[in-house]
């Protein structure tokens, strides 16, 4: 009798495919994990793993521990949050039934989504306003923040950032003394070497109407630039869209607060 209720309890800890829809599971791959992941399971780029031909049991598994957060990776962390059991198990049983990719192979990410309309503001350092300031000490980098008119206004009035918003955040790597140690400036922070890359978000009407629903951040898009004010190709839209997913109530920013606090100064 204890070996046959242990076999039930097994049963019941362990996932079971046979419920799955694939059908549903390839739709929900093609509206939001093929972003990231592609279409097939061939990731689009060499930091996002593969998931074509991993077992269903084990992708499911990782799903419901990124969404009852025991395991921790802020942008899949939000994507699993949105996903119910079905949803799980159904993308599991599609990506297991993928052919395994090849070494290196990468997909392009859904066109929607790799579609930004964000363009560099070249004036942001004469009509923005520079409203925080992080060391990253790790890197020896320092990063400056700044907004446009249009958000400093919002963020006064306590209200959500409204279209028309743009925010810059500027990384630069830190000036170093003889002893290899960055240079503090005013205010504690690192003093500015030279400039590496840009990250840029921004909104406008309709700027969000083809993301999926799973990914979209109301109007607000995203880019990253290089030193060059060039658009990047390295980073992927949907890796931002995620990762700002959960901050809806702090109008999708990391540094609303800061923002409201240099506002009312």
């Amino acid at each position: 009798m204890m070996k046959v209720a242990a076999a039930l309890v097994f049963a019941l800890a362990v996932p079971s495919a046979l419920a799955a829809d694939v059908e549903a599971g390839r739709a929900k791959v093609a509206t939001v994990c093929a972003a990231c992941h592609g279409a097939a399971g061939i990731s689009v780029s060499d930091a996002i793993p593969n998931l074509a031909g991993q077992r269903a049991a084990y992708l499911e598994s990782q799903l419901r521990a990124l969404k009852n957060g025991s395991r921790k990776n802020p942008i899949m962390n939000a994507i699993a949050a949105q996903l119910g059991p079905e949803d799980m198990a159904n993308v599991a049983a599609y990506f297991a039934q993928q052919t395994i990719a090849t070494a290196g192979a990468k997909s392009e990410f859904l066109p929607n989504v790799a579609r930004t309309f964000v363009t560099f503001p070249d004036d942001y350092r004469t009509t923005f306003t520079r409203y925080h300031t992080v060391n990253v000490e790790a890197t020896k980098r320092v990063q400056a923040f700044y907004a446009n008119a249009v958000a400093v206004r919002a963020a006064r009035e306590g209200k959500p950032l409204p279209d028309g918003s743009v925010l810059v955040n500027e990384t630069a790597s830190a000036k170093l003394d003889a002893d290899g140690k960055p240079v503090i400036g005013e205010g504690g922070w690192y003093v500015a070497d030279q400039v590496l890359g840009y990250g840029i978000m921004a909104r406008n009407a309709g700027w969000g109407r083809d993301i999926p629903d799973m990914l979209r951040n109301e109007d607000w898009n995203y880019a990253a630039f290089d030193n060059a004010k060039q658009i990047g190709t390295k980073v992927n839209q949907a890796e931002c869209l995620a990762c700002h997913k959960p901050l809806a109530a702090s109008s999708f920013t990391f540094t609303l607060e800061s923002l409201r606090a240099a506002a009312l100064k």
